[in-house]
């Protein structure tokens, strides 16, 4: 099971960002995240911060479908993979109604299977190859090319059955939100495998992303991180994946305790069959300078 980093870019400069994933690499962290939020476009920061390092991997995790045409998606990640030598992993996924909806003014009518269009146009388009693509909702025709790079990795934020199966069938895999091993091992796994044997891929990657915190006092991160993320569990997709999990919020997903207990936790996700675990440090800041101390010892 590799081991990524996901970095809180909020209020930090380039900088402070480039010395945070400069320390993540010389620890062999595999991969650093970067969230699309309300601040930084995520991949542009990436374009920013990789100069700092030399080897490691970034990821973005990840791109909302809507706001962006997968002509335009295609020629910002081309653009960012040949700036920072081929070492961008491409997350996307479809985000919430609240954003799609009540932010942008979009409609969010069916989302499987617009995302399903979206992916299925955005493919051949990361390798450099024309497409004419005319699905229910979505035309894409032309060609990106962008000299010196290779198709960045691309994975789908999945949780639901269709989606999972998306992942499996037109991706390298697939990121997860508020799925605990139990809901990797039983649901996540076994679907995302299913669809990509069927399409005669390689076995695919689910990434856990998990709020973890190295604590003496995990009663008090839960109730921060309700306090925090609470919301989330309101959204349709994340109440799916929570409810199937047993989870009444996303407190009850979170990675806490002390260092042996974090261990033996993180030991779960790897034996539920989890290729890459996502630590997202949260708490107060001594607890998220502790839980990224042991994540930079863990690897």
């Amino acid at each position: 099971m590799r081991i990524g980093l996901w970095i809180d870019e909020e209020g930090r400069t380039v900088a402070e960002l480039g010395a945070a994933a400069k320390a993540a690499e010389d620890a062999g962290i595999d991969r650093i995240w970067f969230s699309q939020r309300l601040g930084w476009d995520a991949l542009t920061l990436i374009a920013g911060v990789a100069p700092y390092t030399s080897t490691v991997g970034y990821a973005v995790g990840v791109v909302p479908v809507y706001p962006r045409h997968p002509l335009a998606l295609a020629a910002q990640a081309l653009s960012v993979q040949a700036l920072i030598g081929n070492r961008l992993t491409l997350g996307v996924g479809s985000s919430h109604p609240h954003m799609v909806e009540g932010m942008l003014g979009l409609s969010m009518d069916r989302p499987a299977a617009y995302v399903r269009e979206y992916v299925e146009a955005l493919g051949p388009l990361l390798t450099g190859a024309p497409t004419d693509y005319a699905g229910e909702r979505l035309t894409a025709r032309g060609q990106v090319t962008v000299p010196g790079t290779a198709a960045p990795e691309l994975i789908l934020a999945a949780l639901g059955p269709r989606m999972l199966r998306t992942a499996g069938e037109l991706t390298a895999g697939t990121t997860t939100s508020w799925a605990t091993p139990n809901v990797i091992e039983d649901f996540i796994r076994p679907t995302i495998d299913r669809a990509a044997a069927a399409a005669g891929r390689p076995a695919p990657q689910v990434v856990a992303g998990a709020c973890v915190a190295v604590t003496d006092d995990p009663d008090a991160t839960r109730a921060w991180i309700r306090d925090h993320y609470g919301a989330a569990g309101s959204m349709p997709a994340y109440r799916a994946v929570l409810d199937r999990g047993g989870n009444a919020g996303p407190e009850d997903t979170a990675v806490v305790g002390d260092e042996a207990s974090v261990a033996k936790q993180l030991q779960q996700y790897k034996d539920a069959g989890t290729t890459e675990f996502l630590f997202c440090p949260v708490g107060t800041d001594v607890e998220i300078e502790r839980t990224v101390r042991f994540a930079l010892d863990y690897v």
